[in-house]
């Protein structure tokens, strides 16, 4: 009985590698993302299942039942805290979350760096005619607890950023990248150096190089450019787990920490893309397309701002024959999504064409925003791609645009000295009329005015996001 058990745990492991493959298929497109998600959470059960049941299944059942018992109780406690933070967390705070978790992972490769290189026999790693470190788990270790180490403050800083806790401006100095360069250098010669001594020194030297450069790379992001940052980091976060993977001879580790690196590494180079960047900027940490300043409209292309209230938006609204709705992530954090569908579902009733656009880096993350509209049930047919809406909204009647800002600026488009310069935006200023809703004037994430808020067809609605809606969904309905 005990010979079929150990020899299930193989079986589980291709079992959960095949899931997880099929969860990143499933979260391609909205329709399959819940089945994607689901065959996620049962691989991952089945992934956590699989060390347990090799601690159980151990010749020597007395020297593993405390790793046994001290293991359920460390994964009950990590438990109980994750159901905590998803019941309590809010969609707004989503980016973040994921940013905090990106750390976690990078740090738990640290630590697990840190137990091998104390304790290698432990793991079954050594050598015994040296008593040392194989080379090749000594590359494998040294190269994960680097990437480990990088993700963990590089994504301390994005968190910090995203939470408001940290300015979103890019920090740059003269001399910015040769010091990374510098460092870095600094970090792969002690990282050769110590996969030929394996002295203790060396090992906490490639960890601190390693925590300065995740540091030094994070921190020349501005804010606008985070949504490519978090994409980036989780790609980290994978290779950081396959290298340690690697290092226990773990396959079911090595197949997850590839999965995530490299779907995180395609994900980014289409959000750069997106966002008409270079990936290798973002490597190396000098993302941003129109320098240190920050661009401001002079007087003369301020002009004069029309504000309506929700009434008027209503009557306006109500004679349109198509309507393009902008979310962005102000409506996020007024969690006005359920009022824009309840609105949307009445101007359709009415015969009106109701569609969304969604710009790749809306909100603080990808699919930030398409995530918020699933939640409310949106239909995914009336849901469109910046490439797929861009040429319709010359022939839209109005565009609401929901607390999104600087991937509706034209700045993007005629402005050199504008920071978000090059960066695809969404045409909304096409539209015979744009209804900007937005809590005031001010700049986007970015810092960057906004010109389309002086532009003849745009009238803007200040206010909170959900109020303002439900205050056009009154208006209508009475």
């Amino acid at each position: 009985m005990m010979q079929m058990l150990s020899n299930c745990i193989p079986l589980l492991t291709i079992v959960a590698s095949v899931l997880f493959i099929y969860t990143l298929r499933g979260l391609s497109t909205a329709a399959t993302s819940s089945n994607g998600n689901l065959c996620g959470m049962i691989g991952m059960a089945m992934a956590i299942a699989c060390p347990f049941l090799h601690y159980m299944l151990l010749p020597s059942q007395n020297d593993a039942s405390w790793q046994v018992l001290g293991s359920w109780a460390v994964m009950g406690v990590g438990g109980i805290i994750g159901l905590c933070i998803a019941r309590r967390i809010d969609m707004a705070a989503l980016p973040q979350l994921v940013a905090a978790f990106h750390s976690l992972v990078g740090l738990a490769a640290v630590f697990i760096a840190c137990a091998v290189f104390a304790a290698p026999d432990a793991f079954g790693i050594v050598e015994s005619a040296y008593n040392s470190i194989p080379m090749s788990n000594a590359t494998e270790m040294s190269i994960g607890a680097a990437i480990g180490a990088i993700t963990f403050t590089g994504s301390v800083v994005a968190f910090g950023k995203l939470q408001g806790l940290i300015s979103g401006k890019p920090l740059r100095y003269r001399g910015q990248h040769i010091v990374n360069l510098s460092i870095a250098i600094m970090t792969a010669i002690a990282i050769i150096m110590f996969i030929i001594d394996q002295a203790s020194w060396i090992f906490c030297a490639v960890i601190l190089l390693s925590l300065i450069i995740g540091y030094l790379l994070i921190m020349p992001i501005g804010g606008a450019d985070m949504p490519v940052i978090v994409s980036m980091l989780n790609s980290y976060s994978g290779w950081a787990a396959a290298g340690i993977g690697f290092t226990l001879e773990n396959n079911l580790l090595i197949i997850v920490g590839a999965l995530v690196g490299t779907s995180g590494a395609i994900l980014s180079n289409i959000m750069c893309k997106g966002m008409n960047r270079s990936l290798m900027n973002v490597v190396l940490g000098g993302l941003g397309g129109g320098g240190d300043q920050v661009a401001a409209l002079d007087s003369s292309v301020r002009g004069n701002v029309k504000v309506c209230n929700p009434e008027d938006a209503a009557f306006i609204i109500s004679n349109a024959g198509s309507v393009i709705v902008v979310p962005g992530y102000g409506m996020a954090v007024a969690q006005a999504q359920h009022a824009i569908k309840e609105l949307a579902d009445i101007l359709k009733g009415e015969g009106t064409t109701v569609k969304y656009a969604i710009h790749p880096v809306a909100g603080r993350m990808p699919g930030h925003m398409n995530v918020l509209l699933a939640e409310s049930n949106i239909p995914y047919d009336d849901v469109f791609e910046l490439d797929d809406i861009n040429h319709e909204f010359g022939a839209t009647d109005v565009v609401i645009v929901v607390g999104a800002n600087d991937i509706t600026n034209p700045s993007a488009k005629t402005d050199p000295t504008s920071p978000i310069y090059g960066m695809p935006v969404l045409d909304v200023e096409k539209a015979k009329t744009v209804l900007f809703v937005k809590r005031s004037l001010g700049s986007g994430y970015a810092g960057v005015d906004n010109p389309l808020f002086y532009r003849e067809n745009t009238m803007m609605i200040l206010g909170d996001a959900r109020k303002v809606v439900e205050g056009i969904l009154k208006a209508i309905k009475e």
